[in-house]
């Protein structure tokens, strides 16, 4: 008997283990390193390496042999994996020096480094546990955060300096804090100059952040956990820059913003990015490390927000500065001071500069597909297949790691070229899921929507009208409609258990430009909502024969699970029953840096009409409320307090608390046992038998 899709889709992640990720190209493009588990359902991760000439894979390190206890992990580095999002175990990440000769990984707390060429790897001795460990770019050193504080640790003599040592238990030296991990994918807190003799550091503070206790009710001998969390309008942390020497001197790098975004230090000198409070001002800076003065480069304005972009800044060998910026309607590569792609062509994010060649994701005319684009002496050229999928890459020394997605083909495909020749694969482990799926992509409404209609794989057209599933995310910052089979997995199940599912990207969701995206301005709940009953609408007037309108329903998670209960409460006219997974019910007990670049301060007016708990004397309809009471990004409170906001209003709902999960359900059971509940729960608020 075949494993059923919900106990295989917890097994194996949500099918992403044995995925080969993480890859990093030799300067001469001989080798590639990157990161994969040995199976489909094997949560080990391990570092490869796979040889161009040969099309031969290698296993470098295999994390089983060295003995390590997973379960001992920092808690630095478990909350870096839940602000990333990382469900695997062994080596989830990984730096090597710039000729990709020596690798460094920290595994169970311990700092290990590999040499990739023989194939051999120590474990260096440290003062405590380790976090994010890098190696300077000439790998003689390796950086490292333990207990707050930053060390740095030659490779020959394995002595090891502590740099920076917190003054206070609030203070980390090069960690992200909070924000910057969770919503401005600013994972790290240090950068290594290009000769290795000094190091960008980044200092947190957290006592201005208040502190909030995440508590384990179902084991109440154990202490709450403390977090500092900077909910819309209280205090962030304050960071502060320094330039580290090796030789012990300290620089400090001052700016004004409230925000660091990023930094980058290469051949053409150390620049930052900042970001105003208000999220209208962006600023890169040019920095003199050896005073720590600023330069304006350029400063981005907008009277909504700035976008933050993936991948820049960066600097072409002649020094031109590679940027994005919206202009003319569109999110655009810049080179030197000018946009070098179209306002059509929405630009998602710079991957690698490579000589004169900048390698960048972008979308067209279609928000669902995302295509590899290259950049060159003026012109841009489109890299890789002409299938309409979603696509991305690496590339040096002339070898390009092309990744994709398909709706037609199943799973990741990794193709390696070497001067547009191919070389071979990179293996994928995964399972199939063993689904047979019936998406198709369309427009809908007025707006032209991007909307996959999922229908049940032995479904006869026009033979039934369904009961309809709507499984959006449609927030910012996400899409859930892409051209690749591996967004609809999960959606496909749903629609073999009877539903047609229905799928929509409306306002506010990235690919179709920064007015469509800044349309949900002070408002998250008025554009998202109307654009899903608009897709379902236009869906349904175009399968009339296949979707039945008077039987609707909704799931989703965190903004996803915001929306269905939002759906439910405005407007049970079209939605009958919801389930919502992690929502956000009060927008003023989410984060500052996502919340008020969409809402603005909680002083300005804009959270009531967005937030759920004026809505509770509205409903009448079923309503599943889901929630990790572990869960440090949207905190269980949110569901907490709706469902006393609905108890005062005198309103029937159900609440499933889930202990010991976090915003991920990585838990096999929890994750499986989560999808059956709520196939049960809809089918029964919908009468279907």
């Amino acid at each position: 008997m075949s494993e059923s899709f919900p106990r295989l889709h917890a097994r194996t992640r949500r099918f992403t283990l044995g995925v080969p990720r993480g890859f990093t190209i030799a300067p001469d493009g001989s080798r590639v390193v990157f990161l994969r588990t040995k199976g489909g359902s094997d949560p080990i991760t391990c570092l490869w390496e796979f040889d161009v000439a040969s099309g031969l894979e290698r296993l470098v390190v295999d994390p089983r042999t060295l003995a390590a206890d997973e379960d001992d992990l920092p808690p630095e580095e478990r909350a870096r994996r839940e602000r990333s999002r990382e469900q695997a175990g062994g080596i989830v990440a990984y730096s090597t020096d710039t000729a990709v000769t020596t690798a460094a990984f920290a595994l169970a707390g311990g700092l290990y480094v590999a040499d990739l060429r023989s194939g051999g790897v120590r474990r260096l001795t440290t003062p405590g546990p380790v976090v994010d460990p890098r190696l300077s770019p000439g790998g003689g050193h390796v950086g490292y955060v333990t207990g707050g504080a930053f060390h740095v640790q030659d490779l020959q003599d394995e002595v090891d300096h502590a740099l920076a040592r917190p003054e206070a238990p609030e203070v980390t030296y090069g960690l992200a804090e909070f924000v910057a991990a969770e919503e401005m994918n600013r994972m790290r807190g240090y950068w290594w100059s290009p000769s290795g003799d000094a190091v960008l550091v980044a200092r947190a503070d957290e006592s201005p952040v208040h502190t909030w206790f995440i508590a384990d009710p179902a084991n109440p001998a154990r202490p709450a956990a403390e977090q500092r969390y900077p909910a819309a309008g209280t205090p962030n942390a304050r960071v502060e820059l320094f330039v580290l020497g090796l030789s012990g001197s300290r620089v400090p790098v001052p700016f004004t913003d409230e925000y660091l975004v990023t930094a980058h230090w290469d051949d053409h000198g150390l620049v930052i990015v900042t970001l105003s409070r208000d999220q209208r001002s962006m600023k890169l800076l040019e920095v003199d490390p050896a005073t720590g003065a600023t330069a304006l480069v350029r400063e981005d304005t907008d009277a909504a927000w700035v976008e933050i972009a993936a991948g820049v800044p960066r600097h072409l060998p002649d020094g031109a500065l590679v940027w994005m910026a919206d202009a003319d309607g569109g999110r655009r590569l810049v080179v030197g001071d000018a946009p070098v792609t179209p306002p059509t062509l929405q630009v998602r994010e710079v991957l690698d500069v490579e000589g004169g060649t900048v390698l960048f994701r972008a979308s067209g005319g279609d928000p669902a597909e995302i295509a590899l684009w290259a950049y060159r002496d003026g012109g841009i050229t489109l890299v890789g297949p002409s299938e309409g999928g979603v696509y991305s890459g690496r590339t040096a020394g002339g070898t390009l790691v092309l990744t994709g997605q398909t709706l037609s083909g199943e799973g990741t495909a990794v193709q390696v070229l070497h001067h547009n020749t191919p070389r071979g694969h990179i293996s994928s482990h995964a399972e199939r899921p063993g689904l047979d799926l019936r998406v198709s992509l369309i427009r809908a409404g007025e707006r032209g929507l991007s909307t996959a209609v999922v229908l049940p794989s032995d479904h006869v057209p026009g033979s039934a009208r369904l009961p309809i599933l709507m499984d959006p995310y449609g927030g910012p910052h996400a899409q859930r409609v892409l051209a690749a089979s591996g967004a609809f997995l999960t959606s496909q199940w749903f629609a073999d258990q009877g539903f047609a599912v229905v799928v929509a990207d409306g306002r506010g969701t990235p690919g179709r430009g920064p007015a469509f995206e800044r349309a949900v301005l002070h408002d998250l709940a008025g554009p998202v909502l109307e654009d899903q009953v608009d897709a379902l609408h236009a869906a349904a007037a175009q399968y009339p024969d296949d979707l039945d309108l008077s039987r609707v329903a909704i799931r989703g998670w965190s903004f996803g699970g915001y929306l269905a209960a939002l759906a439910v409460m405005r407007r049970p006219d079209v939605f009958h029953a919801a389930v919502a997974g992690a929502p956000v019910t009060d927008w003023r007990l989410y984060d500052t840096c996502y919340t008020e670049r969409y809402l603005g301060h909680p002083d300005e007016g804009h959270y009531d009409g967005s937030s759920l708990f004026a809505d509770a004397e509205k409903l009448d309809r079923p309503l599943l409320l889901v929630h990790g009471l572990a869960d440090d990004n949207v905190v269980a409170a949110h569901t907490l307090r709706l469902s006393s906001a609905l108890l005062a209003a005198g309103r029937p709902h159900s609440v499933l608390p889930l202990s010991g999960v976090t915003h991920m359900t990585p838990q096999e059971v929890v994750a499986e046992n989560l999808l059956l509940l709520q196939v049960d729960f809809l089918k029964k608020s919908l009468g279907i038998g």
